[in-house]
């Protein structure tokens, strides 16, 4: 059975559209990074969006933004939804913005059916998701869910070295409420999955149960830079040489896990960077994801004193400085339940599926009953301009996500 409560499927397409306008690049992908002027004019648009619609937006201290539609029942806890606005430098029209928009597809939707929930529902734009301009990802649902400190989140900085705080103050998005969880009832996300299992599956749904454990280290590694011409092997101390030693081993760890295992190397600072220098520095990000936590355990515990053994025969130094380890997240059976339940009223086919990647909702998770939703992309590619989904895609994740808040707001 389907139900007679349809999401306008063109309108949600449009509005994406609309949305991708705002940081668009000339290979058909986004780049709005957080706390830009890019970013502002994408919170602007959706705070219109939002009005029009008669939500009552709040923001809080880091610029986290929460539309709200009242329900019924005044005493009744709101049930969430809501992802990201903020992109990668070169990233896609749907990665974060899907979720975002198909929550306010659902409250347009709301308002055309002239249904009221017994309880409210609130809509969220979480502050950079990404990490890609402070280095720090799940940044504004990490300080909400007290994962991390506000005063220590604030001091990071940018290549340019500006503040989280002084880009907050900036675009005017630093928020009079407290950055901190309040009483709700739910979170659920929609997103697409970044991945290539449920296009290769042929299912149009994901239904999450949960999330990878990860750890992730900052590497540096201290060689010494000399001439490329005159220096013999037996005097070199290359810290790249030792840098792709420990990158090899990386990727090694990774394969031996099969496709569950994830190891990567993301971000790579070779110095002086000159084509006739030995390098003398280099800077490298690392990282590991399983979904089992005990495997993370053991990588956490061994992988430190391996890399600094490969690089010692290099002549070289480690500094391997670990920045989290997060613990694979379940998510709530209940709300897991709705999204099973309305992928199969909707007659969609679908999978359970792990998420390989980091969300907003792991965090909330922490906090409140979660669950997320996934919906297909193109050869699984995500982080990336060439990111496509179809409109039918959008239409479909979009209408479980209807269905799944709507049947928690009226439990």
């Amino acid at each position: 059975m389907s139900t007679n409560q349809k999401i306008n499927g063109p309108r949600l397409w449009d509005t994406l559209m609309a949305m991708a306008e705002i940081g668009a690049t000339p290979k058909g992908g986004v780049k709005r990074l957080t706390l830009t002027e890019v970013d502002k004019a994408g919170r602007q648009r959706f705070t219109q969006w939002c009005e029009q619609l008669g939500l009552t937006m709040r923001v809080d201290a880091m610029g986290n933004m929460f539309a709200r539609r009242e329900g019924r029942d005044p005493k009744r806890l709101p049930v969430l939804m809501g992802s990201h606005l903020d992109s990668q430098p070169t990233g896609g029209k749907f990665d974060g913005a899907l979720g975002v928009i198909a929550g306010l597809e659902v409250m347009r939707s709301l308002n055309d059916l002239n249904i009221t929930t017994e309880a409210p529902i609130e809509l969220v734009n979480w502050t950079d998701e990404e990490g890609s301009r402070f280095g720090h990802s799940l940044m504004g649902s990490g300080v909400w869910a007290g994962i991390y400190d506000q005063a220590k989140t604030y001091a990071l900085k940018d290549l340019d070295g500006v503040t989280v705080s002084e880009a907050l103050d900036s675009i005017g998005y630093k928020g009079t409420h407290p950055a901190a969880p309040f009483p709700a009832d739910s979170y659920f996300e929609l997103h697409i999955e970044q991945g290539p299992f449920l296009e290769r599956e042929g299912k149009l749904i994901g239904i999450v149960t949960g999330a990878q454990a990860q750890v992730w280290y900052d590497a540096v590694i201290t060689g010494q830079d000399a001439h490329a011409g005159t220096t013999p092997p037996s005097t070199r101390k290359d810290a790249l040489v030792a840098a792709a030693r420990v990158i090899a081993r990386v990727d090694e760890m990774m394969r031996a896990r099969g496709d569950d295992g994830r190891g990567t190397v993301g971000r790579l600072q070779v110095f002086p960077n000159s084509c006739n220098v030995v390098p003398g520095e280099v800077r490298f990000s690392i990282e590991f994801r399983h979904p089992d936590s005990a495997e993370i355990q053991g990588i956490a515990q061994s992988f430190p004193a391996e890399a600094k053994a490969l690089v010692a025969e290099s002549g070289c130094a480690l500094e391997l400085k670990e920045l989290f380890v997060i613990e694979a997240q379940p998510f709530d059976a209940d709300c897991v339940d709705l999204v099973r339940q309305a992928a199969a009223r909707l007659g969609y086919p679908a999978r359970e599926i792990i998420s390989g990647a980091g969300h907003d909702a792991v965090y909330v998770a922490r906090r409140m009953p979660t669950a997320m939703i996934f919906t297909p992309c193109k050869d699984g590619l995500s982080h990336n301009e060439a990111e496509s989904i179809l409109p039918e895609e959008a239409e479909a994740g979009c209408q479980v996500l209807f269905e799944a808040v709507v049947a928690r707001a009226n439990r």
